[in-house]
């Protein structure tokens, strides 16, 4: 096999303190290898390494002739969402327009890119469109789809590409994450069948379960270094590998400063919706939508990617403006008769991927905690020594008191994901809201936080609103589910029930 990538004795810095090392990595083509391990093991860095996105990619990394990464690697992650909705943001030229619409890059333009006009494969383009449920988008604009829709763009503008003078290199960076089961199925499968020789892959992974059937070599990796790297059996019988998935975390007995005394003892209605409905130009989100939750329900939201779920939270949380003017009522105050948004903001705790990526280089984990006093992404108002005790009290209960001065961006995934939840409870909220909160998560810290929310079902008063596209992926304490369900005339209507 020709040799595609060779990483040889590669030294990366991680922020202040730690270091990634790898004495020897390669890739050869028509391999597909995983780089399994949990969060903070160094995982994305190498594979920024090796897409040259590192300063030292070219110390380290040496390709093979013709081979460029800049034009042969193509990268399906949140990162690469997050940079393709920013750039069409700021090219958007809406407020010029006579309609006020903007659609920006489309669909099938971004997939298309990955080839040149000469070499454009139009059989090609409308079976992986098919393949990944994607034929009806092709004229939209990419910054009005889900975060689940996209994944499917971007897994078919990678799998589109081709260059008759060098093979192709796909990074897989959590593929299944976020996405719907059904659609994990059709991804999946996608993968395995347009995988040919022509290409090479590196998938990021977690958890066993997401392991892709395409995947024929595995790395293992822990605190910045390569354990094990071979063929994926081997691998996946070593003991190395069941080391990494047997770790159980373990769950405070005690959370800080929380009293279920200060619950409100009768049944109230926390959150009523009375025929909402929600359009973005010719596009129905929400249709004649009716929903109460009642301060004895622990929440679960449930649906498949695209089908409004976020936007209804948006509504009841104070994100999006299209709450005024309709009939939604929050703990007793009908919206829009007085209120400030930041008199909504004060009774909702929110941990979500929008708010994980809003907090950049910058803001030490003790500030971003305290910040949840005032619901604002870092601290600009002076915090007291209560706010700071409270902060610190969460930072023991979670088990991360050592990262009380570490900077925000400098600590694993992981451990974010645990700082946002103590930011989102320091306040002791009416109802906290969890968007996806297990997204990018090992099984560990899953385990960890399905817990921790347990805990604070049973120790305060605070009610639970959570999302997930798992169904069995939710803690013990939901008791109530809301289901977006498809509609046959199209669209979807919600479904309650009791768990």
């Amino acid at each position: 096999m020709t040799e595609l990538i060779q990483v040889n004795n590669a030294m990366c810095r991680v922020g202040r303190h730690k270091v990634l090392s790898i004495e020897s990595f390669r890739i050869e083509q028509g391999q597909h290898w995983c780089l399994f391990g949990p969060n903070g093991a160094g995982k994305t860095l190498l594979s920024n390494l090796i897409a040259a996105k590192r300063n030292e990619s070219g110390k380290y990394v040496t390709y093979c002739s013709n081979f460029l990464p800049v034009r042969d690697i193509h990268i399906v992650s949140f990162e690469e969402q997050q940079k393709l909705w920013q750039k069409d943001n700021r090219l958007d030229i809406s407020e010029y327009s006579e309609d006020a619409h903007d659609a920006g890059t489309q669909v099938v333009e971004l997939i298309r890119s990955t080839r040149a006009s000469g070499h454009q494969d139009s059989e090609l383009l409308k079976q992986l469109s098919i393949d990944l449920d994607i034929s009806h988008l092709h004229t939209k604009g990419i910054r009005f789809l889900s975060s689940g829709q996209i994944r499917k763009v971007l897994i078919a503008r990678a799998l589109y590409a081709f260059n008759p003078n060098s093979p192709q290199l796909v990074i897989f960076d959590d593929p299944l994450e976020s996405i719907d089961g059904d659609s994990q199925e059709r991804i999946k499968n996608c993968i395995d069948k347009y995988l040919h020789s022509g290409f090479s892959s590196i998938q990021l992974c977690r958890r066993k379960a997401d392991v892709l059937p395409s995947v024929s070599h595995i790395a293992l990796m822990q605190e910045l270094k390569m354990l094990q790297q071979g063929d994926r059996e081997t691998i996946e019988a070593s003991d190395s590998f069941h080391q990494l998935q047997n770790r159980i975390p373990k769950i405070p007995d005690q959370l800080p400063d929380c009293s279920i005394e200060s619950d409100y003892g009768e049944r109230e209605l926390l959150i009523e919706l009375s025929q909402i409905n929600v359009s973005y130009g010719p596009l129905v989100v929400l249709n004649n939508l009716s929903w109460a939750m009642y301060s004895d329900q622990h929440v679960q939201i449930e649906g498949p990617n695209g089908c409004g779920k976020s936007t209804l939270l948006g509504l009841i949380d104070g994100e999006n403006h299209k709450a005024y003017g309709q009939d939604v009522t929050l703990f007793g105050t009908k919206k829009g008769s007085g209120e400030t948004v930041w008199e909504v903001k004060a009774k909702f705790g929110v941990v979500s991927n929008e708010l994980h990526n809003k907090y950049v280089k910058g803001w030490k984990v003790i500030d971003v905690i305290v910040s949840g006093f005032f619901d604002s992404v870092g601290l600009y108002d002076d915090s007291g020594a209560q706010e700071i005790g409270t902060a610190k009290g969460w930072l023991g209960a979670l088990g991360i008191m050592e990262l009380e001065k570490s900077f925000y961006h400098e600590i694993s995934f992981g451990q974010q994901r645990l700082v946002l939840l103590a930011r989102a409870m320091v306040k002791q909220p009416r109802i906290l809201v969890l968007d996806e909160p297990c997204v990018g998560l090992d099984d560990f810290h899953r385990t960890l936080i399905l817990g921790i929310l347990d805990k604070i079902a049973e120790q305060t008063a605070t009610k639970i609103i959570y999302v997930s596209h798992i169904r069995d992926e939710k803690p013990q304490c939901i008791n109530s589910r809301l289901s977006f369900v498809s509609n046959k005339k199209g669209g979807y209507q919600v479904e309650e029930s009791v768990v």
